[in-house]
């Protein structure tokens, strides 16, 4: 990834609202799908509060991608791979940025308020990992206080394959889920709505090009196998997990429901912010060959964050309460490069559009605890909120907030939007 003219600091759009937007100015230009009254699912791009129509401009863009942008998914434009991105982005940052486009361009601008935002790609497959090593040790500190880390977390990316029809765009209804659940002090396991239903601070990795079945996505190719970086919230029944996750792993916990921001942050927007890896401290084991090496730079220098708004909150006008934040390079013992290679190295093949979570992304500090399982540590500590109300879980009526934001000093900072969950009976 390079540096180039579209992140200069002092490039600015004529759309007004991009100029200090604290997530759309023209130095991200995220891409999307939406659809609104009169049009159906196309592509666009993410500029202050308007979303720029693709398929409208396609003449102003050239004839390139034409085929690519007018499908009403993202997969095919990502498929190839990083050097259409870059001119797109570039043609775009140039149109956005000079008067002169204005009236070629400014037609097929779209208010954010009355677009439809939907998922960008057709899912094949979603696949969540494990990688934030503190909250694996915070977790693992609630059922093996001496033993926290299992013995294989430092060798292996750890994940499970997740379900990809129930992924969906932010502001989907969080519907509570039932399952067998077993308390303590019963004998037997019941059945019913959980009663512990939390939420994971993530962010998801888009797959662009991928691998062929049976052949392996090298170290130093995986930057390459990218498209680009959402939020995400892998919404968890934490009773039902706690009965069934072994011997085989995470099930209708997890797949009941998985949220995803709308918009795609590609790897080219995000250049000025990428940072180094994650120190292992002294006498951590050193990756295996196939996990080591990579870009100079695989850390995301996000700053992702997570706040709870409640019914009462919400009636009472306040602000949503601000639950976790910190930076996501801090908290990801593997690196997204490290993710594509391990998913990959046994001949798996990755396609374009699949979806990749990192885990959840606590960091060492107890204001950037990415889980309620980790807040209220596991129940016994409840959270106490602005309006005096309690929290160990999720209840019915509150609403979870996952944003992320990019700084970095000389540069414009950019952000990924909302993806935003509300619970319901």
């Amino acid at each position: 990834m390079r540096i180039d003219d579209t992140h200069d600091p002092a490039r600015t759009s004529w759309v007004e609202s991009a100029q200090g937007h604290r997530d759309f100015p023209v130095q991200n230009l995220p891409l999307c799908i939406f659809s609104s009254e009169g049009r159906e699912r196309r592509v666009g791009v993410a500029i202050g509060d308007f979303l720029l129509d693709l398929p409208a401009i396609a003449d102003a863009l050239g004839d390139a991608w034409v085929e690519e942008l007018a499908q009403p998914v993202l997969n095919a434009f990502l498929a190839l791979g990083a050097g259409p991105r870059v001119a797109l982005r570039q043609r775009l940052s140039d149109l956005l940025s000079d008067e002169a486009h204005r009236d070629t361009v400014e037609a097929a601008l779209l208010g954010q308020s009355e677009a439809t935002m939907h998922l960008p790609c057709l899912i094949g497959d979603y696949t969540d990992f494990y990688v934030g090593i503190h909250h694996a040790t915070n977790v693992g500190k609630q059922f093996r206080p001496d033993n926290p880390l299992l013995p294989n977390y430092k060798y292996v990316p750890i994940g499970y394959h997740g379900r990809a029809s129930s992924v969906r765009v932010s502001g989907q209804p969080v519907v509570r889920p039932s399952g067998q659940r077993k308390p303590p002090e019963a004998d037997a396991p019941v059945f019913g709505p959980s009663r512990r239903l939390d939420y994971e601070l993530e962010l998801g990795i888009w797959v662009g090009p991928g691998n062929a079945l049976g052949e392996a996505i090298p170290i130093d190719q995986a930057e390459g196998a990218i498209a680009g970086f959402c939020l995400l919230n892998d919404w968890s029944a934490r009773d039902l997990q706690a009965w069934e996750y072994q011997p085989l792993g995470p099930f209708l916990a997890k797949n009941f429901l998985t949220s995803v921001s709308p918009f795609v942050l590609t790897p080219e927007a995000m250049a000025p912010f990428m940072t180094a890896a994650f120190t292992r401290p002294e006498g951590d084991p050193e990756p295996l060959s196939y996990l080591a090496g990579g870009s100079d730079k695989p850390g995301l220098g996000l700053t992702v964050s997570a706040a709870l708004t409640t019914q009462k909150m919400r009636d009472a006008g306040m602000a949503p309460h601000r639950l976790s934040e910190g930076t996501a390079a801090d908290a990801m013992y593997w690196t997204a490069e490290q993710i594509i290679a391990h998913h990959s190295c046994n001949g798996c093949n990755l396609q374009p559009g699949d979806l990749i979570g990192t885990g959840t992304l606590s960091t060492a500090s107890p204001d950037g605890l990415g889980s309620l399982l980790e807040i209220s540590q596991g129940g016994k500590a409840p959270l106490t909120l602005p309006t005096g109300e309690t929290r160990s879980f999720l209840e019915d009526g509150d609403e979870l907030i996952l944003t992320a934001r990019a700084e970095a000093e000389g540069y414009v900072s950019i952000g990924l939007g909302e993806c935003r969950g509300l619970v319901v009976a």
